[in-house]
């Protein structure tokens, strides 16, 4: 490569750089800040809500419709009975889920009461609505920037945007002389931004650039799916889509499509189920003897309402789910066998979000979100310093 075009090649990569970091500041900072928090979501909510999971042991002891009853008489008949959620590990709550009536949440999105009850007694321990929850304010941040309607494609672009800055920052970084060694010292250059800016780039720019593109895929996900040539989860095991969303205390909600036909997707939970939640949790045990029970959902408005059970299995990547007819009591094969929808999105999302991935990964992501904040300050300081020298140096030569 001629030494012209490489300038040239320079002059590009550095323009391109910089009008991504100056350009969408304002953007990029909250959208990383935000990625940051909910990485450790689940110990914040424990950090600021002990009380939700002061337990007294970690025992089942109580049938599910006890649970239920304790959770209805805490609601005060403002919401009705939606989900059923076991302890997952030693130290969770039971935690019941209901709609509340009337009023909806960000885009139609129903809003739901959340009770957190005593597994081996049933005392409720706490209740919240989670849509007005910090952690869901976050993840509307971090998922949309409260942006209508179109802020998820907006959080996918700026995600590509951060890709090409992490390649444009190693391009820039990359020593011409390829003395990389080298490179790595702290002192490239005369000034402490220059020199912080580029060790902390270099560092965190592989780590970033794979943050970066799952969260493209994960706004895009009907192109990035049929990029990698991978069927929607509800033509490869007609299983309902889950969309999981973090209540307060980090429960994660699965939250399955509509029952049947004609459901709708926030189709609600019907008034007058023919079974009990008793029954359809024994059911859903003698069907599934080798598997653990994770969640029960009340059946919702469609053409043939159904009880929908998660059951997990040892070794298993996420939950299956079965589906008990209401009306009859069929119990019908298990949906996503294999933990619903399709593997890659399931990595895709647990490589951003750092579920259950280890501290290290999950400290990873924490700095891949801290980087952007100190990358853009100082990058628009730089930036600002040359421009005011580059300034100075056109007012000296008019003068001269």
């Amino acid at each position: 490569m001629t030494a012209s075009l490489s300038s040239r090649l320079r002059r590009l990569w550095l323009d391109a750089h910089l009008w991504i970091g100056v350009g969408l500041l304002i953007a990029i900072i909250p959208l990383s800040a935000s990625g940051a928090i909910l990485v450790w979501k689940d110990g914040l909510e424990r950090l600021t809500h002990a009380e939700r999971y002061a337990v007294s042991g970690p025992e089942v002891r109580m049938s599910p419709s006890a649970y239920v009853r304790a959770a209805e008489a805490a609601f005060k008949g403002e919401a009705g009975f939606t989900q059923l959620r076991l302890p997952e590990k030693a130290g969770d709550p039971v935690v019941v889920v209901a709609r509340l009536k009337g009023e909806t949440g960000p885009g139609g999105r129903p809003r739901n009461l959340n009770v957190w009850i005593d597994p081996p007694t049933g005392q409720v321990l706490g209740l919240a609505d989670t849509s007005r929850s910090f952690t869901q304010w976050l993840h509307r941040l971090h998922g949309s920037l409260f942006i209508p309607e179109v802020g998820r494609k907006v959080v996918g672009w700026l995600g590509w945007a951060m890709f090409v800055s992490c390649a444009t920052g190693l391009w820039l970084w990359w020593p011409r002389n390829g003395a990389v060694l080298k490179a790595l010292r702290w002192r490239r250059g005369p000034s402490t931004l220059f020199n912080l800016h580029h060790m902390i780039g270099f560092w965190i720019c592989l780590p970033l650039a794979v943050l970066s593109l799952t969260g493209v895929y994960i706004s895009f996900p009907q192109t990035s799916r049929a990029l990698f040539g991978v069927q929607p989860a509800e033509t490869a095991s007609r299983a309902p889509e889950r969309k999981s969303e973090s209540g307060p205390g980090g429960q994660t909600s699965s939250k399955a499509g509509p029952s049947g036909p004609g459901g709708g997707r926030f189709a609600p939970p019907i008034d007058n189920p023919n079974l009990t939640i008793d029954a359809v949790f024994q059911s859903a045990q003698a069907a599934v003897a080798d598997a653990s029970i994770v969640s029960v959902s009340a059946p919702t408005v469609g053409k043939e309402p159904a009880w929908r059970v998660q059951t997990a299995r040892p070794g298993q990547a996420a939950p299956a789910t079965l589906q008990i007819i209401d009306a009859s009591g069929e119990i019908k094969p298990d949906r996503g066998a294999g933990g619903g929808g399709d593997p890659i999105s399931r990595w895709m999302r647990k490589i951003h979000d750092g579920g259950d991935t280890g501290l290290i990964w999950q400290t990873i992501i924490v700095l891949g979100g801290v980087a952007p904040v100190v990358l853009s300050v100082t990058g628009l300081i730089m930036w600002l310093r040359r421009r005011a020298r580059r300034l100075a140096m056109t007012r000296r030569m008019a003068e001269a």
